[in-house]
């Protein structure tokens, strides 16, 4: 199934059954995507508007950015269960001589890599919407200003879930210098992400 093409129903269904794709890495770039979308509504609700002239061409800017970025998520959705899928179709792989044997390991080892590196870019992709929804919080129309919130709480937990996938896949691969990179990349992004969401919340006084 092309996740990224399904009915939302559809996806939730697939989510939902005994199959073990579509997970958490999907939902979090369904997160993420959800998050881009709305920074690119608050965008076209302030875009045109009178009172927002100053900030026109920002707005225009972050909503060109936000129609990509919605699509890449999109697309991660899809790309992250093949990722999965490859990983347990090297499980499979026959192991009845040494050579099948040494063939099945080095599989094994490329594609968890993979599967760590797709969530890994989920994350990184989510924790760059941040400054944008700030941006749309504090300049955007302000009767939409609850959808910038939301979109950082969608941002963060897209952070959050997609970096769970990277590291339970990360205690499988035996590249010490790889499982340490990915580490310190991560540590970095979530050393700030909860106080930042907080500061971002506190954008909105309701």
């Amino acid at each position: 199934m092309e996740l990224h093409t399904v009915s939302v129903l559809d996806f939730i269904r697939e989510l939902g059954s005994s199959a073990p794709a579509p997970g958490g890495g999907s939902v979090a770039a369904m997160n993420g995507s959800t998050a881009a979308a709305l920074i690119e509504m608050v965008a076209n609700l302030t875009i045109g508007k009178t009172k927002y002239e100053s900030v026109q061409e920002e707005m225009k800017t972050i909503q060109t950015q936000m129609c990509q970025v919605k699509v890449d998520f999109i697309h991660y959705i899809n790309k992250d269960s093949v990722a999965f899928m490859e990983l347990m179709g090297a499980f499979k792989l026959p192991k009845e001589t040494d050579e099948e044997k040494h063939i099945r390991k080095e599989e094994i080892q490329r594609t968890t890599k993979q599967a760590a590196l797709v969530p890994f870019e989920i994350g990184v992709l989510a924790a760059s919407l941040l400054p944008l929804a700030e941006t749309v919080i504090v300049k955007g129309n302000s009767n939409a200003i609850t959808d910038g919130a939301i979109a950082v709480i969608n941002a963060r937990a897209a952070v959050k879930s997609a970096f769970l996938n990277v590291r339970i896949n990360l205690g499988s691969i035996q590249d010490q210098e790889f499982v340490d990179t990915m580490n310190t990349r991560m540590s970095k992004i979530e050393a700030t992400l909860d106080e930042e969401e907080k500061r971002l919340l506190s954008l909105v006084q309701l």
